[in-house]
C-alpha cells in the first residue's frame, strides 16, 4: 500500500495498521472521508484477526451501530463487528459504510466476506472488546485511534 503525506489522499483512499499499548493493541485509521474512516477502522479490524488476503467476498452481512457522539459510534460500530466474528466466526473483506447524522451518531455497514475457515485464515489475534482508553476520532481530518483488549 502506498503512502501519501496528509492532505494528498483521494476521497476513496483508506488506510489503517496498529501500534503498541503496555497489555493490549491499537488500531489507528484514516481516510479521506468520515464513510472512509469507519470502513478503515473496520478493515484495521478484521486484519487484527487474520490476513485480509485469504478471505474471500462470498457472503454479505449487514450491520447497524449507534452512539451518543463519534466516539460512542466508533465503539459501538466496532463492538458490533467484534460480535459478528464472535457469533458467527464472519470475517470481512470488504466494507461500506454510511455514517447517518452531522456529526455521525448512527452508520449503516455493509460487509462482504466469510466464515472463519483455521485452513485459510492465520490467526493473529483474538480480539474482544473495544476500549474508550486512549481512543481519539478526529472526524475533520478522519483519522482515530482506538484500542482493543485482546
Amino acid at each position: 500500500m502506498a503512502v501519501r503525506r496528509p492532505g494528498r489522499e483521494r476521497p476513496t483512499e483508506r488506510a489503517w495498521g496498529s501500534f503498541p499499548t503496555t497489555a493490549d493493541v491499537g488500531l489507528w485509521a484514516r481516510a479521506g472521508s468520515t464513510a472512509g474512516l469507519f470502513e478503515a477502522l473496520g478493515l484495521g479490524l478484521f486484519a487484527l484477526m487474520t490476513d485480509l488476503r485469504t478471505v474471500r467476498a462470498r457472503e454479505e452481512r449487514a450491520v447497524e451501530a449507534s452512539g451518543a457522539d463519534p466516539p460512542a459510534l466508533v465503539v459501538a460500530y466496532l463492538s458490533r463487528l467484534i460480535a459478528l466474528e464472535d457469533e458467527e466466526g464472519f470475517l470481512a473483506r470488504a466494507v461500506t459504510c454510511r455514517p447517518v447524522g452531522s456529526p455521525p451518531t448512527a452508520l449503516l455497514a455493509q460487509l462482504r466476506g466469510e466464515r472463519y475457515d483455521p485452513a485459510r485464515h492465520p490467526r493473529h489475534f483474538d480480539v474482544k472488546a473495544v476500549t474508550y482508553h486512549g481512543l481519539t476520532v478526529d472526524l475533520e481530518r478522519h483519522r482515530a485511534r482506538v484500542v482493543v483488549d485482546i
